[in-house]
């Protein structure tokens, strides 16, 4: 969308809030840089947020869409415009009331190619160990014999050989460019290589020889020890210069679990940034709480997305449509028929596969502690490694945290499923020994401490893989409950379940974030909207499904992803669905993978989305799905008033204020486009927002959020809370159930007592009850004002 360039502000603009009102995510990248944000700053001024939230602003690797491989924490990204162009954009936003929010990358930086290009990284592979910058990274440098292994080889360095030279005084191989040790430029190529701080390595080497931590297992993202004081002022000096200077106001910190004390981490940040409002991107699973402690605002809000999403899920009917998705694919309990199962096989194949280089870093870890606490000795390396594998997949969260109770709780139940895989009991003493070492965070000795940190560590990229990347793409009966933070073996969420997570948040986390859709949701909130209808009638879709043109798929399993895939999207778009259908069947892992890839099986998938989603079988789903669209809408509509009204910071994701259907990145992650036209969807957000802006105290302030409760024969279809006795949100759920029954009947919403009430969006005024019916004869949600 082209805007025009921003005129002055009538009046003096009012600063930004220390707190946002609410955030406007946008993807900064070189197709919209800095300079394309400040045009669009007049037009998020008039939608009425408080603060623009940026996707990493330091400088990235060459053509980054997404910024988060960091390569350099000097300097303000030159492709986006600069420093320059960041106070720029800080400058308008200011001159029309708005701050910035910055992502914040701390947990690693980009291996990139050429190598140089993080020059951090260059010293430490030039000069290796004795490097000043080698504490900067986290390296098991006696693992490697003092050498770092670079996974970066298309084969075997064999065969490899030839495509390797010296050039410039650098080690060049393809893209790839190398520091040579000094002394070294001259001698023979194999000579030469041997001599380096750094071995080459095919890049399959990476799985179970990498001596380095990573984001993950994706090599190319090497993890920064932020927990050295030294490190931490490096890597956050212009960040911090940003705050000070008034250019930046808050942040979101990217991938907390990854670091080594987030606790730590997390204090050291709000007293070097003078307490500025920060979200860490926390995911929690199921009842997990945020750590209490933790110095910061709260998540950036995927608790509050499955919360909101599983109110619009029909219980009774998420557990039908399970059944005939079992029945359709005919899938094996631990290869996509049972989410229980289905998770603990993705996670041992985790554990013992793509983190296997991890997993035995954390042996050498417990052997070294073990020898450093002589009442731990005595256990062979095979019983430990067993211990730690059998504990890891069983850890039903994230990560534990350090003096937390109830990681201490969640580490001993997963240690006595853990004893039960040994056969000789004495041997399974080895769990206990694991179970200690992994609770040691203030242990005197180093070595017990490392392993507490480590073990921390690879839980989290365990869970990561396992689950969101792995089972969630295995399980699949209703694809919307496969977001992150989600739990799709149990996706509803109850409306006492849903007041009583927001009476907490309010209470407890009132600054925190929100959010519906993100740069790393798998499928934006209106495709789930579209998608969690299906919850209400398992029994149509069943009826869709067997009609449909499966027979071209290359199996059940994946025919029933494309299809509901396809349906959440709304379009026969191939040049869309496609790679989405792909990586999905890859991310699974059942018959393709990123690694080992089954080309004619891809092919087939290819082919029947294309020739068949979206040629043959497309006219009858476009008929399902028309029949739902009053479902769709009310779902769409329903959740976006609860997100922008709950508890806490929403986050407007770029373009979510109208219609947006997106599915898994890149193609949630385009240059912003922001609407050409209104729709609904924008009227309520702009409606839902300026009543946040105009109304904080009522939004704000711990404990001002209050249930409301409907009464009549279908109280349940409507959800309802008031935000400080000022504003009242009401909308419609399971409504297709609704309809079913034959609507609202005798319902009312009894109202907060006082003045009356004006429903913003319809400008009908209400008493102290309102009828159902009245309510939602326009729509299905209503948002009240008082007076």
């Amino acid at each position: 969308m082209s805007l025009p360039p921003l005129p002055e502000p009538a009046v003096p603009p009012v600063p930004p809030p220390a707190v946002p009102t609410a955030t406007y995510r946008l993807q900064i990248q070189p197709e919209f840089p800095f300079a394309a944000a400040e045009r669009a700053v007049l037009y998020l001024a008039g939608l009425g947020v408080s603060h623009l939230h940026l996707s990493p602003v330091l400088e990235a690797g060459p053509g980054s869409t997404h910024g988060y491989d960091v390569t350099g924490h000097d300097r303000v990204r030159e492709e986006l415009g600069g420093e320059e162009g960041l106070r720029s954009l800080a400058a308008a936003a200011r001159a029309h009331g708005l701050g910035l929010v910055v992502d914040l990358v701390p947990n690693h930086m980009a291996v990139p190619a050429p190598e140089r290009l993080n020059g951090a990284l260059w010293e430490v592979l030039r000069d290796g160990p004795g490097s000043p910058y080698a504490r900067w990274f986290d390296v098991d440098w006696a693992a490697g014999d003092g050498r770092l292994l670079l996974p970066v080889l298309g084969g075997r360095l064999p065969d490899e050989l030839d495509a390797l030279r010296v050039e410039g005084g650098e080690l060049r191989y393809y893209d790839h460019a190398f520091p040579l040790r000094p002394g070294t430029e001259a001698l023979p190529l194999p000579e030469l290589l041997a001599a380096q701080h750094y071995r080459l390595a095919w890049w399959r080497l990476a799985r179970t020889e990498l001596n380095y931590r990573r984001f993950f297992t994706i090599s190319q993202l090497i993890a920064v020890r932020v927990e050295d004081p030294e490190v931490f002022e490096a890597t956050h000096a212009t960040v911090l210069r940003l705050l000070r200077d008034g250019v930046v106001d808050g942040l979101r910190i990217d991938h907390p679990d990854g670091l080594a004390d987030p606790a730590g981490y997390l204090a050291r940040l709000r007293k070097a940034s003078g307490g500025r409002w920060t979200v860490v991107e926390k995911v929690l699973c199921g009842g997990e709480r945020l750590p209490r402690g933790w110095a910061c605002a709260g998540t950036t809000g995927y608790d509050a997305l499955r919360r909101v999403d599983g109110v619009f899920v029909d219980a009774d009917g998420v557990r039908e449509l399970a059944d005939v998705y079992r029945e359709f694919t005919g899938c094996a309990p631990d290869e996509g028929g049972e989410w229980a199962a289905t998770a603990r096989r993705a996670a041992y194949e985790v554990v013992e596969g793509d983190l296997t280089a991890e997993v035995e870093r954390l042996g050498r870890s417990a052997d070294r502690a073990c020898a450093a606490r002589p009442e731990l000795a005595d256990h062979a390396p095979w019983a430990l490694r067993t211990a730690i594998r059998e504990t890891l997949v069983r850890f039903p969260v994230y990560r534990p945290y350090e003096g937390e109770a109830e990681s201490a709780r969640q580490l001993e139940r997963a240690a006595q499923g853990a004893r039960e895989a040994f056969a000789v009991p004495e041997e399974a003493h080895a769990v206990d020994v694991v179970r200690e070492l992994a609770s040691s965070y203030g242990d005197a000795q180093p070595d017990v401490r490392d392993f507490a940190v480590r073990f921390a560590q690879v839980a989290s990229a365990l869970h990561a893989k396992a689950e969101e990347d792995r089972a969630f793409y295995r399980y699949v009966p209703l694809l919307s409950a496969n977001e992150v933070g989600g739990e799709p073996g149990d996706p509803a969420v109850a409306p006492d379940a849903f007041h009583d997570f927001c009476v907490r948040q309010s209470a407890q986390w009132p600054d925190g974030g929100t959010a519906l859709s993100t740069h790393d949701t798998k499928r934006s909130a209106d495709v789930r909207a579209r998608l969690a209808v299906l919850s209400q009638v398992p029994a149509e879709w069943q009826a869709l499904v067997s009609r449909l043109p499966s027979g071209g798929a290359p199996d059940r399993h994946v025919a029933w992803v494309a299809w509901q895939t396809a349906l959440g999207l709304g379009a026969p778009d191939p040049d869309r669905l496609v790679p989405a259908v792909l990586k999905s069947v890859r991310e699974a892992g059942l018959r393709t993978s990123w690694t080992e890839g089954d080309q004619g099986y891809e092919d087939a998938v290819a082919a029947f989305v294309r020739e068949t989603v979206c040629g043959a079988g497309w006219s009858a789903l476009a008929e399902f799905a028309a029949r739902l669209a009053p479902h769709t809408e009310a779902n769409r509509l329903g959740a976006a008033l609860l997100h922008l009204t709950m508890p806490g910071v929403p986050d407007v994701y770029q373009g979510t204020e109208s219609v947006y259907e997106a599915l898994v990145d890149p193609d949630n992650r385009p240059p912003a486009r922001l609407p050409a036209r209104e729709d609904r969807k924008t009227v309520l957000t702009r409606h839902a927002l300026r009543l946040r802006g105009e109304l904080p105290e009522a939004f704000a302030a711990p404990g001002t959020y209050e249930p409301l409760t409907p009464r009549g024969a279908s109280a349940s279809h409507l959800l309802a809370f008031s935000r400080g006795g000022r504003v009242v949100t009401a909308v419609t759920r399971l409504s297709h159930a609704l309809d079913a029954t034959g609507g609202w009947h005798d319902t009312t919403l009894p109202l907060p007592p006082g003045d009356e009430w004006t429903d913003v969006l319809t400008g009908r005024v209400y008493g102290e009850v309102a009828e159902a019916a009245r309510l939602f004869a326009d729509g299905p949600v209503a948002l009240l004002r008082r007076g």
